[in-house]
């Protein structure tokens, strides 16, 4: 059963429905698309009460507002934007109710580029392929099955009727942790390089970076790095890259200094792993994101690890990046050593609120 509970009254520039995505179908040409940032989605699913895969709505750059159409408890993670029910704040990165009528707003990031919503029950969409991540290029999933952003008069549902929701802001067990940790890294990757982040943003006590940094994404080199010359990988691995204009949920193209091939910028079309890093022609890297083509006939100087995937989510036009190689199993082993502490209770982090700093400690109930 069905119902109702939230009509979108102004989408922004983006929003779409995405859920971890569809897998298995690259070989049929279908990539996998889902959430860009996976475990804002995941965050934002745990704080509502949900599993962590249920499907959310993307929302890239804010200015969203929705009405709500019965009592319901939602969650927001990824950018840190401002939020607000019916023009009273709510923080990001936690749970919040909504009675019938009240009107949640999602404004313009501080830092950062997606925010995820989720509603507790989930929503409620057809899956195409088994996921109802939408694709707009291919006319996949969705809010209608055939790959359409959301617009204003849509109704989201979720699967359960609003009268037997629970509308009680209790995030299940873990979110909490696994909400300050992803919320961490991402201020410490973008607060400075985008703008200030608002008085209530929690930070470790060690997160400092001197503002207009680069940001560092960690790479696994190949595996196709032995197309390019020794200066093409030093210039790959020592110098800085620059988003252009030219972003979206296939890819980011960059600008700058050109990596040099060893033997032509062609070969035989192959397959491309999430966070590709083709090199065309002109020597300029674009990495491939959860919308991309399957197959691809540019060599890939790297990928870049799982570890800082989801940070690709959050890159501006105008950030400056910095990639740092590592081995697969040193990869391997930061992702999971950020695994198990984003799962361990018992961290201190700094948290300014109307600015008074305080120091919080977080721990999970038996």
């Amino acid at each position: 059963m069905m119902a109702n509970v939230l009509e979108v009254t102004n989408p922004g520039p983006l929003a779409t429905l995405q859920d971890l995505g569809r897998s298995g179908w690259m070989k049929y040409g279908v990539p996998p698309s889902g959430a860009l940032d996976q475990e804002a989605l995941a965050v934002a699913n745990l704080l509502a009460g949900n599993p962590e895969g249920a499907p959310g709505i993307e929302i890239t750059y804010g200015n969203f507002t929705a009405r709500a159409l019965a009592p319901l408890v939602a969650a927001c993670a990824g950018a840190w934007a401002p939020i607000q029910v019916d023009g009273v704040p709510v923080l990001p990165w936690a749970a919040f109710s909504m009675a019938p009528g009240q009107v949640v707003s999602i404004g313009a990031p501080a830092w950062g580029v997606r925010a995820y919503l989720a509603l507790r029950g989930g929503i409620a969409a057809h899956p195409v392929m088994g996921s109802v991540s939408t694709y707009i290029r291919g006319a996949l999933g969705g809010i209608d099955g055939r790959g359409r952003a959301l617009r204003a008069g849509d109704l989201i549902a979720t699967p359960d009727p609003p009268a037997s929701a629970n509308t009680a802001v209790m995030p299940a067990a873990g979110a909490a942790a696994r909400a300050v940790a992803a919320l961490a890294k991402r201020q410490a990757a973008f607060a400075s390089a985008h703008s200030s982040a608002p008085t209530s943003a929690p930070a470790p006590a060690s997160a400092s970076a001197p503002a207009g940094r680069a940001i560092s994404i960690r790479v696994v080199m190949g595996p196709q790095d032995d197309h390019f010359t020794d200066a093409g990988r030093r210039t790959f691995a020592g110098e800085e890259f620059t988003l252009t204009n030219k972003a979206d949920r296939m890819g980011l193209r960059f600008e700058g200094p050109s990596i040099e091939h060893a033997r032509g910028a062609d070969i035989i079309s192959d397959g491309m792993p999430p966070g590709a890093i083709q090199v065309p022609g002109d020597g300029v890297p674009i990495i491939m994101l959860a919308d991309r083509q399957t197959t691809g006939g540019y060599p890939k100087i790297a990928c870049v690890a799982r570890v800082d995937l989801d940070l690709l989510a959050h890159l501006r036009p105008g950030d400056r990046i910095r990639f740092v190689p590592l081995s697969a199993q040193d990869a391997h082993e930061a992702l999971k050593q950020e695994y198990a502490a984003s799962r361990t209770p018992g961290r201190a982090f700094r948290i300014k609120i109307d600015g008074v700093e305080h120091v919080v400690t977080l721990f999970e109930l038996e």
